[in-house]
């Protein structure tokens, strides 16, 4: 082979060993949406997670937790798979995990553990096209056989649920990690400096709820309150005054809407898609001026123009 022919083409060495190369640490599967996780989260197969692990050093903070891991095994998840001494020494679990006694860890080692809930990985669907197809997710393990992906982030990584396959990479360092915390988690990745709007925002059913919730003819009793105020990770428990007192305390999908809104976001330039050029009042006969006021909404109707991936939107506000 000529060394033109290695260099050049798809297969050549640049743009088939540089470029794009295989790699180890990584894991390809199909994706599914799923709502009920948050959107920097990504769902990991059980199988997966079993068969990725991350180089942790023993400390005498984690040394008890790392010493269950290293019982468990290779087989049980939460478990691990190999041991390496400080010698450098590698002890496969396989071979160990059956054995009376076991393997006391020593301050030093390294545990390469299995996968676990919160850890950090690179997510990418190909082909990537701007920094947005590479973003960093925080892992959850779950049944079955398929990655799980919130539906706002489908967005910028331009995938769909009919087939489509993305890898995930895991990062073998506390250094790699830290970077990819502070740089690539999705929440950092909302606003492109592209075009500096955001990339992602409220997508599918989740918008056509929030249309039909802000509503003013939406209202709800106090157990679809509490229903939907469980979903609210951060809730202190307090509900508002509900604007309807009898026959029985009702409340509006907007007051609800505003228990999840940041205090101190304050925004009188929304419009829902629908608001006519030419009204200029402050009450708009059709609610469609939408106004927050200190994290409440006040009026207005909350379309994809307030939270889709519009310029100066909620999201982006």
């Amino acid at each position: 082979k000529s060394i033109r022919a290695r260099l050049k083409g798809k297969e050549g060495r640049l743009r088939g060993n540089l470029m794009g190369k295989r790699v180890d640490f990584s894991a390809r599967t199909v994706i599914t949406g799923d709502p009920n996780i948050s959107v920097d989260e990504v769902g990991v197969p059980r199988s997966i997670a079993q068969n990725l692990t991350f180089p942790e050093l023993v400390t005498p903070f984690n040394i008890d937790l790392l010493q269950k891991l290293v019982e468990n095994g290779p087989s049980t998840h939460p478990g691990a798979k190999y041991v390496i001494r400080d010698t450098g020494e590698r002890i496969d679990l396989k071979h160990i995990s059956g054995m009376t006694g076991g393997l006391r860890l020593h301050y030093g080692w390294k545990v390469e553990r299995h996968l676990n809930d919160g850890d950090i990985v690179i997510f990418n669907r190909q082909p990537s096209l701007h920094k947005m197809s590479m973003m960093g997710h925080k892992v959850r393990v779950m049944p079955y056989s398929t990655f799980r992906l919130n539906l706002s982030v489908t967005t910028p990584y331009n995938a769909d649920f009919d087939g489509d396959e993305m890898n995930m990479h895991v990062p073998q360092s506390v250094e790699t990690k830290a970077e990819i915390s502070e740089i690539c988690m999705v929440p950092k990745q909302i606003v492109s400096p592209q075009s500096n709007k955001p990339v992602m925002g409220i997508v599918q059913d989740t918008l056509c709820a929030i249309r039909k919730f802000t509503k003013r003819d939406c209202f709800l009793s106090k157990d679809l309150v509490m229903n939907i105020l469980m979903w609210v990770s951060d809730w202190d428990g307090r509900l508002p005054i509900p604007c309807i007192l009898k026959p029985i305390p009702l409340w509006t999908g907007k007051q609800i809407l505003s228990m999840i809104i940041p205090k101190g976001i304050n925004s009188d330039n929304l419009r829902h898609s629908t608001h006519p050029d030419s009204e200029r009042s402050d009450i708009s006969p059709g609610d469609t001026k939408v106004l927050i006021e200190d994290g409440e909404l006040l009026c207005g109707i909350v379309c994809k123009k307030t939270v889709g991936t519009s310029q100066q939107g909620l999201v982006h506000v």
